[in-house]
């Protein structure tokens, strides 16, 4: 169901709403339109939220362009929790927020780009050009799903854009970095999938060895750095025995 607090402040959040999401979980929409400044918003509030430090909340999630916020409803119930975020909107800005920046090695190599060939002809570009048009972005990461440490990440160049697969594949190698629509991805873990793999990552974006088993967050930055295939295979193998592992160039995350 969805509601407007009366209480949501006017200016830059005034778009804001309220959605429940059962009896555990409030969701904090910023209007329809999928974009980095929806994105600036959710993660302000998400930053906000977690300053504040409200007895019961439990975690944050961002999305695209809302923030689900889970709750323990033995500690705080619903409205109070919207009594508490509501504040927390006043004066929210999409000010560019200071996530880490990575530079992660990607191999465009055709055996490991299951469609670069294809991607290559339907877009009328070259193979090179479009591994220099994708290689050269730098992508804005919405937030995290489908699978754990799975980056949704902004924003394609429309030279590449695309529909999805017409007939996905049963299984996409973990590490398959895949675009589809103005959408660019990476597949944490091995999976099915219906976007376009132009190339591979070795970088282990999830290991439940480490700590913190997720390597990017949302609100992160990532630029992809074409390396050769044996220099894929030999950080791969260095991955898998946990001996590399990528650091960001800036903003480490604590």
């Amino acid at each position: 169901m969805k509601s407007v607090d009366a209480s949501v402040p006017d200016g830059a959040a005034a778009t804001a709403c309220f959605l429940d999401a059962g009896d555990t979980a409030l969701v904090v929409e910023f209007g329809r339109d999928i974009d980095r400044h929806a994105s600036a918003l959710v993660l302000a509030l998400a930053d906000r939220v977690k300053a504040a430090a409200i007895p019961g909340v439990v975690e944050t999630l961002p999305t695209f362009r809302s923030l689900m916020v889970h709750y323990d409803p033995l500690r705080l119930s619903q409205p109070e929790l919207k009594a508490r975020i509501a504040p927390l909107l006043e004066g929210l800005t999409a000010a560019e927020q200071a996530g880490c920046h990575w530079r992660l090695p990607a191999c465009y190599d055709p055996s490991i780009g299951l469609d670069l060939l294809e991607v290559a002809e339907r877009t009328k570009l070259s193979v090179d050009e479009v591994i220099k048009v994708h290689s050269s972005t730098t992508y804005h990461i919405y937030m995290l799903g489908f699978l754990p440490g799975f980056p949704y990440m902004g924003d394609l160049p429309a030279a590449l854009e695309l529909p999805r697969r017409q007939n996905p594949r049963v299984r996409v190698p973990k590490g398959s970095l895949a675009i589809a629509m103005r959408m660019s991805c990476v597949y944490s873990l091995e999976s099915p999938g219906g976007w376009h793999v132009l190339s591979r990552t070795p970088a282990p974006l999830w290991d439940p060895r480490r700590e913190n088993a997720g390597l990017l967050a949302a609100g992160d930055k990532v630029v992809f750095e074409p390396v050769s295939l044996d220099d894929y295979q030999s950080l791969l193998a260095r991955a898998d025995s946990g001996e590399w592992v990528p650091e960001p160039d800036t903003g480490g995350r604590p």
